[in-house]
């Protein structure tokens, strides 16, 4: 081995090293001194579900959505139980690996990683971050193979260091959604569908890489069922580009189509429908909004359709004017987009491109209908896992053009130069953040760290609300996601009118699951307007802001909820306020108790 070799190799190992340790530095950062708990509401109902599988207790949820007990009540046309609901929302192969964790780590009995006097953060939110963060380190490991395969270990690099030091992924990472593991599945996939058309390029038979891959889309589509669109764009694509045209494509269709029989057959007994209570987010993209047909006791399976183009083709314009956003925020991610104009030489590298543009396209053309926002932790997100793949596109092009500059053709020093700003750029918003994050997390490191207050605030619910509420009765409130998985209850949504509240009130007091009280976060008074309140709460607005109204005043005699006619029979049914954080968190009781927040 020479001199150059041999400092060749040095300096690969110091760089690899280097990656290392900031990649342990970061994860162990986020997951402890930075980690401030689940906040997503579909992480902690997920969460909460994979606690209930890891007991035994099968697919169900102590998370009730009313619109999903009126369709489990029309279909057995009879009264349906709270107490082991089955759940017919959420794709089931997070969960069930989520379970498998809960089961080793002993979060499988009632009492276990109860939250310490002081602190602020649940035990088991670290697990769920713990576990997802796992699956993005790993998606880090799967793109560099597949980018250093389809281009060169140059830009695997880059891409490895752009993922680790993205914000996105990482807000993605530590909220326990199932994004990261989907990013490790379409990794996986999208390497054999590579694989598949190399074969191909080269006169060989494709068959096994394009059916590993058709087999990671299922698994896909298990995690999350609107990567179904994703893999659409695969079977278009595979009908096209593998021989014999149409064979790969049918199997791979049997191949999603044999889990998803069972999935939509259970569906169907449980709700009538073969997409469960799943199909109802069609409301976010094409009638408005989710929550409010959640929340909807006597549910009507009809969709207001009005305006239908105009509100899909607004989705879609959506997400190309958010691109970058919605690509983990790597500015040169959408530079794939002009690439698809370059003639690669390689063909494989030339048809890839066509097959990622493709599942794009029908992923975009998907949540057209069903809606996705750029805006916080968004469960559609789907776009997130074309970000490294496009990224090492668009850095492979921004190359080309870089080096026909002559004065970087003349000095090659300059050669590494625009990866080096590409880097700082996309890491900026990540690093600028990261003192005032380690000062807050220094400063409630005894606590554990800081949680998303407001509107979260594990220890009201899982050292306080769970001592209130006995093991058998229910809750109604305007978090139940939370209360599910912090207090290890039962919780029913909030609905929007009385007649419906009394409606689950009586089923629960019938079926000898009393309902306990109602629990008021700000998960209701601090999202919206004053505007916006009466709207989404209707006949409890009241309930709604009491505890800001008597917060403000500073007396209970300003209360609103008790002087409420539309709700005296609620009144008198859960009379006794008590604070669990102030009035800030207020659980009205149908029985007396004493805690320490309570005004004398």
């Amino acid at each position: 081995m020479n001199a150059t070799s041999q400092a060749i190799d040095t300096g690969a190992i110091i760089r690899r090293s280097l990656f290392f340790l900031v990649l342990i530095a970061l994860t162990l950062g986020n997951l402890f001194t930075l980690f401030r708990g689940l906040n997503s509401p579909q992480a902690m109902e997920q969460a909460q579900i994979a606690r209930e599988i890891a007991r035994g207790n099968g697919f169900t949820s102590k998370m009730i959505r009313p619109a999903a007990h009126n369709q489990a009540e029309k279909t057995k046309n009879s009264i349906v139980a709270f107490t082991k609901f089955e759940d017919t929302y959420h794709s089931p192969l997070n969960p069930l690996l989520t379970a498998a964790v809960l089961k080793v780590v002993g979060a499988t009995t009632p009492g276990t990683w109860q939250m310490g006097e002081n602190e602020l953060i649940f035990p088991l939110d670290r697990v769920i971050a713990a576990i997802s963060t796992l699956f993005f380190l790993m998606a880090i490991g799967v793109n560099y193979l597949l980018i250093s395969r389809v281009f060169d270990a140059k830009i695997a690099a880059v891409c490895a260091i752009l993922m680790l030091f993205s914000e996105s992924f990482w807000n993605y990472a530590l909220s326990g959604l199932p994004q990261m593991l989907m990013l490790l599945l379409f990794s996986c996939a999208i390497y054999f569908v590579y694989r598949a058309i190399e074969a191909a390029a080269e006169g060989r038979v494709a068959m096994t890489p394009a059916l590993i891959a058709g087999v990671f889309f299922t698994l896909l589509a298990l995690t999350h069922w609107m990567t179904v669109w994703i893999a659409l764009g695969y079977i278009i694509f595979a009908a096209i580009a593998f021989r014999p045209r149409g064979i790969v494509s049918v199997a791979i269709v049997v191949l999603i189509l044999i889990p998803a029989t069972f999935v939509m057959l259970r569906n169907q007994a449980i709700s009538g429908n073969p997409f469960g209570t799943a199909y109802l987010t069609l409301y976010n993209g094409l009638a408005g909004s989710e929550d409010d047909v959640m929340r909807t006791v006597n549910l009507q399976d009809n969709i207001n359709l009005n305006g239908l183009l105009s509100k899909i083709i607004r989705i879609a314009l959506l997400q190309t004017a958010d691109i970058i956003p919605f690509l983990a925020g790597i500015i040169v991610a959408p530079l794939f987009f002009i690439a698809l104009l370059h003639p690669f030489k390689r063909q494989p590298i030339a048809t890839f491109r066509w097959a990622i543009l493709l599942m794009w396209c029908t992923t975009a053309v998907g949540l057209a209908f069903f809606g996705v926002t750029p805006l916080g932790l968004d469960p559609n997100q789907l776009h997130l896992v074309f970000a490294p793949i496009m990224t090492a596109y668009g850095l492979a092009f921004l190359s080309i053009l870089w080096c026909r500059l002559e004065v970087v053709a003349t000095t090659p020093i300059l050669r590494d130069v625009h990866y080096i700003f590409i880097v700082i750029v996309c890491a900026l918003p990540l690093l600028l953040a990261l003192p005032q994050k380690i000062s807050r997390g220094i400063q409630n490191r005894d606590k554990g760290g800081l949680p998303h207050w407001p509107p979260y605030y594990a220890p009201a619910l899982n050292l306080r609300l769970k001592t209130i509420v006995p093991e058998n009765q229910i809750t109604f409130s305007d978090q139940p996601w939370a209360v599910a998985w912090y207090a290890d209850r039962i919780s029913i949504w909030l609905p929007p009118d009385r007649i419906g509240f009394e409606k689950l009130d009586n089923i629960a007091t019938d079926l000898d699951s009393v309902c306990a009280g109602i629990l008021i976060t700000p998960s209701s008074y601090g999202v919206g307007s004053m505007l916006e309140i009466p709207a989404k709460y209707k006949d409890f607005t009241s309930l709604v802001i009491d505890g800001q109204a008597m917060i403000a005043s500073g007396t209970t005699l300003t209360s609103v909820y008790d002087k409420d006619r539309k709700l005296e029979t609620v009144v008198k049914r859960y009379p006794y306020r008590i604070p669990l954080l102030g009035y800030y968190m207020t659980f009205y009781s149908a029985k007396p108790v004493k805690t320490s927040d309570q005004p004398e």
